[in-house]
């Protein structure tokens, strides 16, 4: 009979108890969610001054055609075009709440939105209507540049020239956020997916929803978590005996990025037939080495020595000590530079 009674008991209390407790992480949740909308509101008033024009989220629908050309989709959200009223063509990046807690979106307004370059992609506007986040962008034509690195088809516009080209831009907007604007703007996610290339192939840095301001005298920055996408991130992010994190890290995802873009190739070959050949740099060592082309064969001198420039900068660029890194002017000089100097 007493084990009637206890049965009973637990039974009522896990049937009273569940709806208190779901009832109770709602209300936390609720909370939670719109301290960060009550945060995001008090940023975009505290920086009104400098921020691009702010859209409501029926502005957004109209735009995007209530969202009817859908461009992509990452974790981040999806990317819709869109048309201004002005007639000119954007991409319109829907946020997804859920895998932010804000700081993506103040990221990417607090730093793009003060920035003009021409290697940096340009904000034309926002949209904050609390459960509803976005940003608009300059639309760019041509898309991202991991669609081209390792296009197969052989009808891509990209030669080794405009490759080279491509290269000296992004350096120089990675030049500009570290040394050009009032306070160092590290990126930390630079990879092929985040240049975007406009109708004339201008490469444009985009996506700061990890980025973090600094005083330009800052030197060694703080993070408590590493940022990046596995592939680029410099290893003191992660491995924290290696050294201080600094703008260094951008100079490393850089020249994983541009090995990439001198080899035609991912820096993660699944497909690899040999082990050897899985870790990108030092497959590619290997092949300089040899002084073998990289995945190509028949290639004019030309095209072999700035191939070889461009690998021979990227192998500076991810050195095993973060000291032995170029500065972005220094790596811009080398590109620049003569192949026999390096």
């Amino acid at each position: 009979m007493d084990n009637f009674y206890a049965a009973n008991y637990i039974a009522a209390k896990f049937i009273l108890g569940t709806p208190f407790m779901l009832i109770l992480l709602i209300y936390k949740w609720m909370r939670r969610h719109q301290a960060i909308d009550a945060n995001i509101e008090e940023f975009l008033q505290a920086h009104n001054n400098f921020l691009p024009i702010r859209y409501s989220y029926s502005d957004i629908k109209k735009i995007t055609k209530n969202f009817k050309c859908k461009l992509g989709e990452g974790g981040y959200g999806c990317v819709y075009r869109g048309i201004l009223r002005s007639g000119n063509e954007v991409a319109v990046k829907i946020l997804n709440k859920s895998e932010s807690n804000g700081q993506d979106f103040t990221s990417e307004v607090g730093t793009i939105g003060r920035i003009h370059h021409v290697n940096v992609v340009q904000l034309v506007g926002f949209c904050f209507d609390y459960s509803k986040q976005a940003l608009v962008n300059d639309f760019m034509l041509n898309g991202s540049l991991d669609k081209h690195i390792s296009n197969k088809d052989g009808d891509d516009p990209l030669d080794y020239k405009k490759m080279h080209e491509i290269s000296l831009g992004i350096a120089r907007g990675i030049e500009y956020l570290h040394r050009g604007c009032d306070m160092q703007i590290l990126h930390f996610d630079i990879k092929p997916h985040n240049i975007l290339l406009d109708q004339s192939f201008t490469p444009k840095i985009s996506d700061f929803g990890l980025a973090r301001l600094y005083p330009i005298g800052h030197s060694i920055v703080s993070l408590t978590v590493a940022r990046g996408t596995l592939g680029y991130m410099a290893p003191e992010l992660f491995y924290k005996d290696i050294g201080g994190i600094s703008y260094k890290a951008d100079v490393y995802s850089f020249g994983m990025m541009l090995m990439e873009m001198a080899g035609r190739r991912r820096n993660i070959n699944a497909h690899a037939e040999h082990s050897s050949q899985i870790y990108f740099p030092l497959w590619v060592y290997d092949q300089l080495g040899k002084e073998k082309e990289v995945e190509r064969v028949e290639i004019i001198e030309e095209e072999r020595e700035t191939t070889s420039k461009m690998i021979i900068v990227a192998l500076w660029c991810i050195q095993l000590s973060p000291n032995d890194w170029p500065s972005m002017r220094k790596v811009l000089d080398m590109l620049e530079g003569d192949i026999n100097k390096l």
